[in-house]
């Protein structure tokens, strides 16, 4: 059989626009790399054609043009909006100065590896931004809105909260929302980092940004655009990238500083020994040339952010979400790992496990009570009682006058009386009977959290809530103990349910029925004990503690909305496996960098002096002062592997 071809021109002309604009666009993303191979290029065949004097000249200096062309655009801007000599305005005077007394071959090296390392620094850079460019990419522009049961396709930053719209099989997910129907597994990876599809039904939330699977699915928009989870990841990740480490600005300043230096001891070189020490006048300004490439900080400024941007950069494929590289740097220095117990060691999804009613109430009543007052409260034992309230299929009533009391309780007025739902400490318990002591010690015994009920007449109920431990919580643990961290647990629970949890999880010291003002002054007390405490926390009680930490880490999956505000550091998928890793992340870039400024610093140092007693040509200092800021980006882009999470089995 013969295949016809059925193009015509105008499709051929078209796919050939296509390619030609795809090649313009992938050199134009590489515009550095291609300069600098250029450049090398000429050099080369500038040198190869030395027996033609001008046309060798004539490559020399395109290679010089085109390779130093954008150093020479940022070394320029730096000296006349900031009033400050970097090493780009230094690498230029250098190779300028060798080609001056006659060393183009030498002068076209240095521009060419110079280039070179720029454009591996601009790949660290295009790499990091890479992320954010691919979660951009899965922002949907538009979404399928569906009224009076038409489908209409509307811009995305057009729908608001309560507008429904139609997800279809494969489709990315316009909108943060709530399935009101249908059911489907949906690709988290943008937001979580999840390797596998998680399974969503009806009540579920799903986020903007996200895939979905083989379900079509109606979606309640609970954000607009702007504020959806993915959009605050985009500009989490963009701001982290662009904040800069302490140690990355002192070297700035330093830098400054020291170009001025070398600048100045260049000029010295160039002068003295020739009026002093008898030099003519060729060898001093072959030396100060010589000294001008070894001396400077090419390879020092380099040491430190294409290692950080790497590690954010890995760190947010991974589900882990830093605001900066400041960040970065204090967790590799982290002693002490304080978590929260609910929500964070546990599941945060507690369950009522037993009610005992006092005051002659039954257990439906005493239920329907506490579940009608907490029924405006977003505590998770509050959600717990609740939900055994409609697991019954009880009635709920409304209360009046709710009033939350951060760490106590709520109060609240509810058919014509005042009621409090809250800690035993917060209410007055005195009227209990032996029997009722003894039964709430047993379930407090048990690592089961009590939730008392008073109403004007005193003592009316107790609701036994317990909440299941993480699975990975004890690897998790055992993992950060086994990097020399020190584990405890800070939380508002009675010290017998959070003892009992804390013997299970493996933790080694508890810190039990505390405000989140204690919280926060437990962490002040961390902090002068042993340095360095980071905060694990998932909710508004856990905001004071995780700003006044070294590293406040959050739970992004059960708290987003405060996570991203407050924290230092989010776990997307409430992954505490991913929190051993982001530690040893961290300390492997602060060795990488460490490396990097040691290598850099012993290289200067001896091409110095090998420069000073004549050891060292221009060739050779080039290749070496290059060579070594080439090798300390190579090093930090090491951190761009993938880092995996312990093994919880």
């Amino acid at each position: 059989m013969i295949a016809w071809n059925t193009s015509s021109p105008i499709d051929t002309e078209k796919s050939r626009d296509q390619q030609a604009s795809s090649l313009l666009a992938r050199l134009h993303q590489h515009q550095e790399g291609v300069a600098a191979m250029t450049s090398g290029a000429f050099t080369l065949a500038a040198w190869m054609l030395d027996q033609f004097p001008t046309l060798s000249i004539g490559l020399y200096l395109l290679g010089y043009i085109i390779g130093g062309y954008q150093k020479a655009i940022e070394g320029a801007g730096a000296l006349l909006n900031e009033r400050k000599i970097d090493v780009n305005l230094l690498m230029l005077l250098a190779a300028i100065g060798a080609a001056s007394i006659g060393y183009w071959l030498e002068g076209g090296i240095l521009i060419f590896i110079f280039a070179l390392s720029g454009a591996m620094e601009s790949y660290t850079m295009a790499r990091s931004s890479r992320d954010i460019a691919s979660l951009i990419d899965l922002k949907p522009e538009t979404a399928l809105l569906w009224e009076n049961g038409v489908e209409k396709r509307v811009p995305v930053d057009s729908l608001i909260p309560g507008a429904i719209v139609v997800v279809k099989p494969g489709a990315s997910i316009p909108v943060d929302g709530i399935i009101r129907e249908g059911s489907s597994a949906v690709n988290q990876a943008s937001i979580t980092g999840e390797s596998l599809p998680v399974e969503k039904a009806v009540q579920d939330e799903v986020f903007a940004g996200t895939i979905n699977g083989q379900g079509a699915l109606l979606v309640e928009v609970t954000r607009t655009s702007e504020a959806t989870l993915f959009a605050k990841i985009v500009q989490l990740v963009h701001d982290a990238q662009n904040e800069m480490p302490p140690s990355h600005r002192f070297l700035e300043r330093f830098e400054g500083i020291y170009a001025k230096t070398i600048l100045i001891l260049t000029l010295l070189l160039m002068l003295i020994p020739p009026l002093l020490l008898g030099w003519d006048w060729q060898q001093a300004l072959y030396r100060s040339m010589v000294f001008l490439v070894v001396a400077s900080p090419c390879a020092l400024v380099a040491s430190i952010m294409p290692a950080v941007l790497s590690a954010i950069s890995t760190s947010a494929r991974k589900g882990l979400l830093f605001k900066g590289g400041v960040h970065l740097e204090n967790l590799a220095g982290v002693k002490v790992v304080a978590f929260d117990k609910t929500g964070t060691l546990t599941k945060g999804t507690p369950i009522v496990t037993h009610l005992l009613p006092l005051q002659g109430y039954s257990e439906h009543e005493l239920l329907q009570i506490a579940a009608s007052i907490e029924q405006r409260s977003e505590h998770p034992l509050a959600q717990a009682i609740v939900g055994k309230a409609e697991e019954y299929g009880l009635t709920l009533e409304q209360p009046k006058q709710f009033q939350a009391l951060s760490g106590w309780g709520v109060t609240a007025d509810l058919a014509g009386e005042t009621w409090k739902v809250g800690k035993a400490e917060w209410l007055d318990h005195s009227s209990m009977s032996e029997s009722a002591v003894k039964r709430a010690a047993e379930r407090e015994a048990q690592g089961e959290t009590l939730v008392y009920l008073q109403n004007s007449a005193g003592l009316a109920g107790i609701i036994a809530i317990r909440d299941t431990l993480r699975p990975d919580a004890p690897a998790v643990i055992r993992a950060l103990q086994q990097l020399g961290i020190k584990v405890v647990m800070l939380t508002g629970d009675r010290r017998t349910a959070a003892e009992a949890l804390a013997r299970a999880a493996g933790v080694e010291e508890v810190y039990a029925q505390l405000l989140p003002e204690q919280k926060s002054d437990m962490i002040e007390q961390l902090k002068q004990r042993y340095g360095s405490v980071a905060m694990v926390g998932d909710g508004v009680n856990d905001a004071p503690a995780l700003a006044r930490s070294t590293v406040g880490i959050a739970m992004g999956g059960t708290g987003s909305e405060v996570s991203l505000d407050v924290a230092d550091l989010v776990l997307m998928n409430d992954d505490l496996t991913r929190l051993p890793a982001a530690i040893s992340l961290a300390r492997k870039a602060k060795r990488i960098i460490k490396q990097n400024i040691c290598f850099s610093l012993t290289v200067i140092l001896l091409l110095v002096y090998a420069n000073f007693v004549g050891e060292v040509t221009l060739p050779l200092g080039v290749v070496g002062h290059e060579g070594s800021t080439i090798l300390v980006i190579l090093n930090g882009l090491r951190l761009l592997r993938s880092q995996q999470p312990i093994a919880t089995r």
